[in-house]
């Protein structure tokens, strides 16, 4: 069992980083300084970033060097799944009331642009030819999860990131870890040992609001997914499995099992859940 542990917000949720040795003050700064820079870059709620300003004006924008593998990512599953997994969902989520003043009074909503009409990237720069909203929620915790864990990487061998419902774990140290039960959340429906891989959730009673209003959105229907109500991908990153936790909401795990290795647990509306062979045995009665 790991000793130490640093705690801290990010994202707007809570975050735990458990290790064998206390975390060295400078780690620490440069784990918040790395949290800032993408809260400037990515972030919809603030004023200053550079998210808000796409939002404002065509142009083009530079961004930070690794958002190449946020990019190149989210068009990947925006082309298997052919449009609904898309950053461009920031406009239509905004409009639905979760937007930067939090003021949940949902407007008309309006079809969204394809990525091509919107943008285009070259790894490293976004051309954008309108005004856009974009929103990274779909993969950007595990991203920045990864990112964390590189910081790690320089001074530890044995360490989990616990970033409330996306997690990465490196070493030998036992790490169990209980699947929430969707339909009553004092219970879970099973349990995995998550060892030197990453484990990823995504839910429909997360970041909800309104009447059964919640923050994943089919942008096709235009308004949030309801056949699917929470996910788990256990993958060897943790933007890869944030990934695809939100892609399950949209399409089959055969298509995704086509180009990317992980195992799954999907639960329906309808409470029947299913789940890939790793979590045959790991899943309670």
């Amino acid at each position: 069992m790991l000793k130490h542990s640093y705690s801290f917000e990010a994202l707007g949720t809570p975050w735990r980083i458990e290790t064998d040795a206390a975390l060295p003050s400078l780690l620490k700064s440069e784990i918040q300084a790395r949290i800032e820079l993408f809260n400037v870059t990515y972030s919809r709620f603030r004023d200053d970033s550079l998210v808000t300003k796409i939002s404002q004006q065509a142009g083009s924008y530079t961004f930070p060097e690794d958002a190449k593998k946020l990019f190149d990512f989210y068009k990947a599953l925006y082309d298997i799944t052919n449009g609904k997994v898309t950053p461009l969902i920031g406009e239509m989520i905004s409009r639905a009331g979760y937007d930067a003043k939090y003021s949940f009074v949902a407007q008309t909503q309006i079809k969204l642009p394809t990525w091509d009409e919107a943008m285009e990237w070259d790894g490293r720069t976004l051309k954008t030819y309108m005004p856009i909203l974009l929103d990274v929620g779909a993969l950007g915790k595990g991203y920045l999860v990864d990112i964390i864990a590189a910081i790690l990487d320089q001074e530890f061998e044995d360490y989990v990131i616990d970033a409330s419902g996306d997690l990465r774990h490196k070493g030998t140290s036992e790490n169990i870890v209980g699947l929430e039960d969707p339909f009553d959340t004092k219970k879970v429906i099973g349990a995995a040992d998550v060892r030197n891989m990453s484990l990823c959730a995504s839910a429909n009673n997360r970041r909800t609001w309104g009447s059964g209003l919640h923050h994943i959105f089919d942008p096709d229907e235009m308004a949030p997914t309801q056949s699917i109500v929470a996910t788990w991908v256990l993958a060897d990153e943790a933007i890869i499995a944030d990934g695809l936790a939100t892609a399950l909401f949209f399409v089959e795990p055969t298509i995704l099992k086509e180009a990317y290795n992980f195992e799954y647990v999907r639960v329906h509306a309808n409470h029947v859940v299913e789940y890939s062979p790793y979590f045959e045995t790991k899943l309670f009665p």
